[in-house]
């Protein structure tokens, strides 16, 4: 059986990379970008020290700064008038997953028009959208690698899984100096969704030999690096270390898709405005537990990739060691429960049901070695809230 993989056509990786992206836009053809960033990256000086690479090469380019955290149906808009008001050739995608996110939506709707429900899942969007060249400065979704796109339909507190080729940059810059900045909790947040990308694609029913490699090498990057870089966010090793992590967990489950944690993760971000990452966090341990009696052999390689176990250690313990590794690392990073969050009980409780639904309407869960009915996924709801 083959195994269908789609990567960027270029990819630049190391310390300064992101100097490379006039050279990278030149060899895709392009020479006047629209950079789409967030509001943080303009104050941290890095749109600019983007522009000033452009600049030097004599590239035109405008800036839209005005992305939002979880990227909206209402946000894409705005972005695409940008993107059709000037005469660009191309999009830069500057910062965390929802910058890059916006981007992959804008770069489609910019060129083919429609609303974003027209493109949800299980539509496979295999049209050529804008050329776009992807730069993450969190280590984290790994979406500069990957054909997804996540939007919130804002009309009906929906998130919106949108898949193809069309949602491939056709270039990513990884350079973890970018990351040095990140504060503490979108550190955290950002690399407990990498773990999350890496473990999920790794016991995935689509699994396959190409994501697998992905997946134990991401874990084997990211799990002894997360706490470093929480605690002592210049240590350019660690940083490093988590940045490829990201990029081959994005490859991964780009190559064999997420499961039940992005499943239900996905409401709950919708409906009260939980960062991904974090709700992915609040998930992760409990899911885990749900999940392995199907797949121990897979949950008992993680945590052996994790080093969370020695190689020589039985299935079972190593899964019950790897559970008890996901609550200490929630504990050591301070995720907060979801009422320590603000998340209101009854609104959550009365939600269940119709989070339930859009959760399995993603298609994420159908993707688990647990697959979880709609009474099953309701009972989940109920029972991580504790």
């Amino acid at each position: 059986m083959s195994n269908h993989v789609q990567l960027p056509r270029v990819m630049e990786i190391g310390e300064g990379a992101s100097a490379q992206v006039a050279t990278i836009l030149a060899r895709l053809g392009c020479n006047s970008p629209l950079i789409i960033t967030d509001k943080v990256m303009v104050d941290l000086g890095y749109a600019a020290r983007i522009g000033a690479v452009l600049e030097e090469a004599g590239i035109s380019y405008a800036v839209f700064s005005d992305t939002v955290p979880e990227p909206t149906e209402s946000s894409i808009i705005a972005g695409v008038e940008a993107f059709r008001a000037g005469n660009f050739d191309s999009i830069i995608a500057l910062g965390g997953g929802s910058p890059i996110d916006s981007a992959k939506a804008i770069g489609i709707l910019g060129k083919f028009g429609g609303n974003m429900r027209d493109y949800k899942f299980p539509r496979d969007v295999s049209e050529s959208g804008v050329p776009i060249v992807a730069i993450p400065t969190t280590a984290g979704t790994g979406s500069e690698v990957t054909r997804f796109t996540i939007i919130t339909d804002d009309k009906v507190d929906e998130k919106m899984l949108c898949v193809g080729l069309g949602f491939m940059p056709q270039a990513a810059i990884i350079d973890f100096t970018l990351t040095l900045s990140v504060p503490p909790r979108v550190t955290a947040d950002t690399g407990i969704d990498a773990l999350t990308h890496a473990i999920e694609a790794y016991v995935s029913r689509k699994a396959n030999p190409f994501s697998d490699c992905q997946a134990l090498s991401a874990m084997r990057l990211i799990a002894p690096n997360l706490r470093k870089v929480y605690h002592t966010p210049d240590d350019k090793a660690a940083r490093e270390a988590m940045m490829l992590g990201s990029t081959l967990a994005g490859m991964a489950f780009s190559a064999a898709s997420v499961a039940l944690v992005h499943g239900m993760s996905r409401p709950i971000g919708a409906f009260f405005h939980v960062p991904h990452g974090l709700s992915n966090a609040m998930l992760l341990p409990h899911v885990t537990a749900f999940s392995i009696p199907e797949a121990t052999v897979r949950y008992a390689e993680c945590a052996r990739a994790m080093g969370v176990v020695s190689q020589d250690t039985n299935d079972d313990v190593a899964c019950q060691k790897l559970v008890l590794e996901l609550q200490a690392i929630n504990q050591e990073l301070n995720v907060p429960s979801m009422s320590e969050f603000g998340i209101d009980k009854a609104r959550y409780f009365e939600l269940c049901d119709t989070m339930a639904s859009q959760a399995i309407a993603s298609g994420s869960p159908g993707n688990n070695p647990r697959v979880p009915d709609q009474e099953t996924l309701v009972s989940l709801y109920h029972q991580v809230w504790s």
